[in-house]
Order: structure tokens, then sequence, then C-alpha cells
């Protein structure tokens, strides 16, 4: 079917300039029209359906500012400062600029993924097809920098425990599977499918290999939307180009794919479609990549050279020399220069690209109209697009209950810990170690006077070490498991019940080992108390210690920021532990203020437990009257006698619980928060207040026309009134008698026209 209405509309605006608003308007509402003709009502941006996975998603975003605020909520710097731009499916934009320009504020900010922060103010508007993004139902993934897996698990078992936690439970575990293989097919990882991730401690995996893991596991939900932050990070030539190879096949299948990234390699830089470089949070370039950008750089006085990487030369460009102060202020005055000729430059643009902007939503409206046309008459039903030969996830359904979240988890868990050789060797011959070297120390006590301090000595440090081992294995795992477990909660995979439940059932057996181990070696070395019973609650003893210790380093785990943070802050809780452990201090001697102290101690309720079960019941050898003769009148000196094994356990058990509910607790409240993105007018009535306006570059996503007549009739051009630079744009005084502006602002795919006259001057808001 021949579009003569866009035809007809195009050769019209170009062979009536002084009627072009009419025929904008008019062709924008027969787009709208055409576009809800099947359903008697307009439809917006019909030919993008989101949500849809075999349609596209244009992404379009105007005036993102982000400010960072002082404590007094005063803006201090500009992080981002009014950035327009867009990205179109089935092309590879790439957002560059030097360390701090802000490209990966924006590319958070554009992903919905900048952190929640009192310091941060964030003003904009984003649209999904003509939807703002709060509205639009299309699905988008955000693949990180950091590659963080867990990483005894192979690549296979990672994407299919993500697949059967996050697609629907109507899916079968075989249909998950096959989508699994496809996308290891897909992605380059079916020679490394059964290779275990690794990490610094066990080889695993190649760098590149992660990051295209990394990728996959967003891939199952068939995203239309990809971010990439910095996917070339850490990584060889080859491993680069590699990735994004991939990222670029991802936007041929009609993805919208974005990502920032530093200073890619020529080959690199040739995948790209679009770019947008930055500088200072402001816009110097945003446009076509390859030889269109260089010569927009050309005609602005910078040549790239012969046979350099472009990427190269746009970061020398937009970089600070800080050799001295006068390279600096050189470098500071280039790009000044180019961020305001790129501003005038868009400004120029404007008017030209009206009337090819509105076509091309004629033409979207158009063909949507003739595809729908073919479907009802059996025409066309096998024409949509398979992104990567992927099927779409099936929307029906929900994901796994409560109970098959905890298998799912449990299995992974298990192979978790059990797989991780390098951890489990080194905290048996630790364990095995420490053993060895206090049955030496403390080699068959006998019962004199001097061993009743040796025993002490022996059960102090014997619950020192069972705490210090376990906490120390969890400090050193548990905060990089808690980002995983963020991002996958981020995005509903799995509750924290599941989750918790299941990592202490998997290492139950794990962590009760290591102190059988070290009790079945120290134990009969030392000589304490030779009865089987008495043992087995030895053994029961240290090993509650060693749980209600791991519980104890899984809050601090939570709380710690990162694993040096965590490693340092958990050794010095349990440090005053230690001191109020009932050894050092005897808990009827501890200030009042400090009392609660030893009540909350694991180290004073485990060397309790052990103290009981070893001297109640023994007798010494008493040749003075001061002698102590009985192990219940040690007990009575360290205030232990109205105690028992039974009631020192059950106050481990309490402290345990405690630990594991303040862990869980703090899991909960942990859920990723973003900022939050305002409109531009809460920006505009902040700005006005301060006598400062808000348009600029940093005006409305809106095409605005321009045509000042002045009052002798001779036109002047779109292009002549928009060589005001972008910091002059908020008021532009025109010294005709009459003025005559008309904006087209395009929202949501309608078209609202205003005309407006003034006299003296026109404000644009």
């Amino acid at each position: 079917m021949v579009p003569w209405g866009l035809i007809v509309s195009v050769a019209a605006y170009a062979a009536f300039p002084q009627h072009r608003t009419v025929i904008v308007a008019v062709s924008a509402v027969g787009s709208l029209v055409r576009g809800g003709k099947k359903k008697g009502k307009a439809v917006r941006h019909k030919s993008f359906v989101a949500g849809d996975p075999d349609r596209g998603v244009k992404l379009e975003w105007s005036s993102i500012t982000c400010q960072l605020l002082d404590k007094k909520g005063n803006e201090v710097k500009k992080l981002l400062d009014g950035l327009n731009g867009s990205a179109r499916p089935g092309r590879l934009l790439a957002i560059m600029g030097p360390s701090g320009s802000g490209k990966t504020t924006l590319l958070n900010t554009l992903a919905g993924q900048l952190p929640k922060s009192s310091k941060i103010a964030l003003y904009g508007s984003i649209r999904a097809n003509g939807v703002p993004i709060a509205d639009s139902w299309h699905k988008q993934v955000y693949v990180r920098q950091e590659d963080i897996f867990f990483s005894q698990l192979t690549v296979r078992e990672t994407l299919v425990t993500a697949a059967k936690l996050q697609l629907p439970s109507s899916m079968s575990d075989e249909e998950k599977e096959q989508h699994v293989e496809q996308l290891l097919q897909h992605l380059g990882l079916v020679n490394a499918a059964g290779t275990i991730v690794g990490d610094n401690k066990t080889r695993g995996i190649s760098g590149g290999e992660k990051k295209r893991l990394s990728i996959a596991c967003e891939l199952l939900g068939n995203p239309s939307v990809v971010f990439a932050d910095e996917p070339t990070t850490g990584l060889d030539a080859y491993q680069a180009e590699k990735v994004m190879q991939t990222l670029k096949d991802l936007a041929k299948e009609g993805r919208t794919v974005i990502c920032s990234i530093h200073q890619p390699r020529g080959s690199v830089f040739d995948m790209f479609d679009d770019i947008m470089v930055v500088a200072g949070g402001k816009l110097v370039y945003s446009g076509p990549a390859g030889d269109a950008c260089l010569e927009y750089f050309k005609n602005q006085g910078h040549d790239c050279p012969l046979h350099s990487n472009p990427a190269e030369f746009l970061s020398d460009l937009v970089g600070t020399d800080h050799t001295s102060a006068d390279t600096e202020a050189q470098s500071a005055a280039r790009i000044q220069r180019l961020i305001q000729a790129f501003a005038a430059h868009s400004a120029a643009q404007t008017g030209s690209s009206t009337a090819l902007a509105v076509s091309q939503d004629l033409q979207a409206s158009l063909a949507d109209s003739e595809e729908e046309d073919g479907e009802e008459d059996g025409e066309g039903g096998g024409k949509s697009k398979r992104r990567l030969g992927l099927t779409a996830a099936k929307a029906d359904g929900a994901g796994a209950g409560f109970w098959q979240q905890f298998k799912i988890l449990l299995v992974r868990a298990w192979r978790q810990t059990t797989r991780d050789r390098a951890t489990n060797v080194v905290r048996a011959m630790m364990n095995l170690t420490s053993a060895a070297i206090f049955g030496s120390i403390f080699w068959r006590m006998g019962f004199g006077q001097t061993t009743i301090q040796d025993r002490m000595g022996l059960l102090q440090v014997a619950a020192i070490n069972t705490a210090m081992a376990s906490i120390t294995k969890t400090l050193n795992v548990f905060p990089k498991e808690r980002q995983i477990v963020e991002r996958e909660r981020a995005k509903g995979a799995y509750a924290v019940g599941p989750y918790f439940l299941s990592k202490l059932v998997a290492e139950l057996p794990v962590t009760a080992f290591f102190p059988a181990l070290f009790s079945m070696v120290c134990y009969p070395m030392t000589g304490l108390h030779r009865t089987v019973p008495r043992f087995l609650k030895f053994l029961g003893a240290t090993t509650v210690e060693s749980f209600t210790s791991s519980a104890m380093g899984l809050t601090v785990g939570c709380i710690a920021p990162t694993t040096e943070a965590a490693m340092a802050l958990g050794p010095s809780i349990m440090t005053v532990f230690i001191v109020f452990g009932g050894y050092y201090v005897n808990a009827d001697n501890t200030p009042a203020i400090f009392r609660w102290i030893p009540n909350a101690s694991l180290i004073r309720w485990g060397f309790e437990a052990l103290c009981v079960n070893e001297f109640d019941g023994l007798t010494f050898e008493a040749t003075k009257p001061t002698d102590l003769k009985t192990g219940r009148q040690v007990l009575e000196r360290l205030s232990f006698a109205d105690s028992s094994v039974a009631k020192s356990v059950r106050k481990e058990v309490q402290i345990m619980l405690g630990w594991y509910w303040a862990s869980a607790y703090l899991l909960h409240k942990k859920t990723p928060e973003f900022t939050r993105l305002l409109p531009v007018s809460k920006l505009a009535g902040k700005e006005s207040e301060s006598g400062n306006g808000v348009e600029g570059a940093a005006g409305k996503s809106s095409v605005v026309i321009e045509e000042v007549i002045e009052a002798s009739g001779e036109a002047v051009t779109a292009a002549e009134v928009t060589e005001v630079s972008a910091e002059s744009l908020t008021t532009a005084e025109v010294t005709t008698t009459t003025t005559t502006t008309t904006t087209i602002t395009t929202e949501s795919a309608s078209t609202e026209v205003e005309t407006s006259v003034e006299e003296e001057f026109v404000e644009a808001e």
C-alpha cells in the first residue's frame, strides 16, 4: 500500500513554507486518527507497543539534571546539566566521556538505577515510545560493571537457577532449560557451560565469559531495552571486542541497547550506531557515530588525524590536561566552546528536523495499520522477529512460590558450600592445626592444683578459637554474596525468607563438621573429662557456639559495606565479647553500665558451658587448706555454680536466634532504593526563585519551530534565531514590533500547536 498521506504531507511542507504550521498539525492529527482507527480512538505510538517482545522501544529523555546537594539542600554541583537525547531500537548507543564526566550517572538515571541519597536531586523526563517511563510496560535490564556470581556454580547451573527463579511458573522446567540452552548457544557460552564461574581463589571462566554470562542472566526475560555500564572494563582487547559484538547483535535483533564506555579501541568504536559525548555533565555531541561524528568536530576546527583511533581523539578532545594551570585553563575553555557549539548546532537543527520527525511518526503509524490489516487477512502471521532465536518468555503465571524458591536456593547454597574446596581445606587445616597445638601445650593434664588454671585456659582458647574460625569464614564470604542477593531481590527473584532458610540448612552440616574435627583431636590429647557423654556435650557446646558466631558474622556482613569493613568490624566486636567472656572479668564484678555485655557475649556462654561440663564432678589434689578440692568450688569461683550445660546452651541458642533475626531484618530492609525522577517544573521553580531560567540546552524534549516575522514581512530563518547560545535562550529579546512564535511540542505521540503574539520579547518556557 502506497503511503499517499505521507508523500502529500512532505511535499506540501516543502512547497508551502508559509503554511507549514497548519500542514504539520494536520499531519499529526491524521497520524493519531489512523493509528487508532481500528478501535475508534487515538492510540499513542501504536507502532512501538511497550512490553511487546517483538516490538522496539524508543527511549527519549529531556532536561536530565542531577544536582549534588549540601546538608541544607542547596546545590553544590551539577553532575548532569540538562541533557537531552534518545535511543532507538535496533541501534547501539554509546555514552562516552572522561572519568567524572557523568556518563555512568546518566546511564543509571535512564535505567532507573541511580542509588537513593539525600545529597542527590534528580530532574527531567524519560519516555518510552512516548509514554512516561513510569507508565510503560516494556522490559528493561541493567548489566552492571561488576560481574558477581556464586563462584562454585557452573555457567549452566547459574543460568538454570536464575531461569527457575525468574521465569513464570507456567513454564515447565524443560522449557526453562531449553531457554537456557538457547542463550548459551547465542552468547557463545556453550564451551564454557560446564565450567565453574570461579573467583580469585578458584580458576574458572574468563573475564569476557563472565561479562557475557551477566548479559545472559539479564536476557532471560527477553527485555526490549538493555543498559550496560562500562562492559569492557578490565577486559583485554579480544574479550572486550567479543562482549561489544554481543551487545551489537542484541541491537541488530531489535533491542534498544545503551552502554557507557570510557575509551574503546577503534574496532569497538566502529560498532556504535550512535554516540553521546559528555563532559562535566554537559552534552558535547549527540548523534550518529563514525564519519558523521568526525565531520561535525572537523567543522568545529578539530580534525581527527588520519589512521588514529576516533575514540582516543574524542577522549583527548573532551579531556582535561592537568599538566599545569595554563593547560588546565585551555582545556576548560576548549570544552566550554564545544558545549556551546553543540547547543547552538542542536538548536539550529531543530527546525529542519521537524518535518522528518513528524513524517517518521506518520510512517510508523501507517505501517502499523498495514500490519494490522495483514494480520486480519491471515497475512504476516509468521513475520515477527525472533531475538537471538529466543522465544518470548511467557507472561502468564507467577514466579516460584516460597517452598519452590527454598528448594532451588537450597540446591544452589549446598553446591556453593560443598564445592568451595579451597575454603573448606583451609578451615579444616586451621582446626586441625589449632587442635594439635592446644593438645601439645595442654598434653594429658592431671588433677593437681595447677591444672585448674590450665583447664580454664584451654577451655577459654577453645571457645575463642571456635568463634573466630566461624566468624572469619562468614565475614570473608557473605558481604560479596549479599551483593548478589540484593541484585536478585531487586529483580523480584525471591524473598528473604526462602533464601535465609536455605542458607542455614545448607551450611548446617558443614558448619558442624569443623568444630567436630577440632574436638576429636583436642579432647583426647588434653585429657579432659574422659567419658563419652562429657565429650558429646563438649562437641555440642562448641558446635552451637560455631553456629552463633556464624550468625553474628551474617549480621556484621549485612551492616558493613565491604568485605574489608566487615573483617575490621567483626573481630572488634568479638574482642569485647572475649573480655566479658567470664575468664578475664567475673560477671559479678562487671560495672552496671556494661552488665548487658556478658549476657550478650557468645564467648561467655560457650566458655561457661565448657567449664560446667568439665569441672562438675572432678576432684583435685589438695595439700593446703586453701586449695580447691572439687570442680564445684572452681565453678563457684567463676560464678558458674548455679549454671548447667543445658542452661548455657539455651542462652547461646537465644543469642544465635537474635543474630539470625537481625540478619534477616537487615537483609529485608536493605532492598535497594533508587532516586526518583522529579518533573522539570520543580527545578524550574527552584531556579526561577534564584532568578535563573530553566530552558537553555536543557529545554523540554519538544520540537520547537520559531518563525520570526518582522513587521516589514521579511522572514528570519530558524537557524538565525537559534544562533544564540544555550545559556542565553531562556529569554530571547526580539527588537521587532510584532513577533509570531509557533511551538509544536510532541509528547506522547500527540502534537500540540500553540500560537501566541507577544510584544517586545519571546519567553521560552
